[in-house]
């Protein structure tokens, strides 16, 4: 009869007239967080604190990783540039007529 008292509890808990959600938060939820309260409150703090040093941490080495791939991206255009640059250089030069 697993399902059917699963199933008669859900209902119990979610019909109105009964108040059995209320019941259980009343006799059971509230107490428990009412006294451990300070604990939850210190561990909700320490997260916080927790996830803005992670956000830097993560922050910093996204911007390092990312002034990397600039300045690699930068050093291979450069050569691809340099090797353009040279070869119109040489045409450019082959193309004036020898006056001597």
């Amino acid at each position: 009869f697993y399902y059917e008292i699963k199933m008669a509890f859900v209902i119990w808990l979610l019909f109105p007239y009964t108040g059995g959600a209320t019941l259980l938060y009343r006799k059971f939820v509230h107490p428990t967080l009412s006294r451990k309260e300070k604990e939850i409150d210190a561990h909700i703090v320490q997260a916080r604190e927790h996830g803005y040093e992670m956000m830097v941490r993560f922050s910093k080495r996204a911007f390092n990783m990312a002034a990397t791939a600039v300045v690699q991206a930068a050093a291979k255009s450069q050569d691809t540039l340099a090797g353009r640059l040279r070869s119109f250089s040489m045409q450019d030069l082959r193309s004036i007529p020898d006056e001597a």
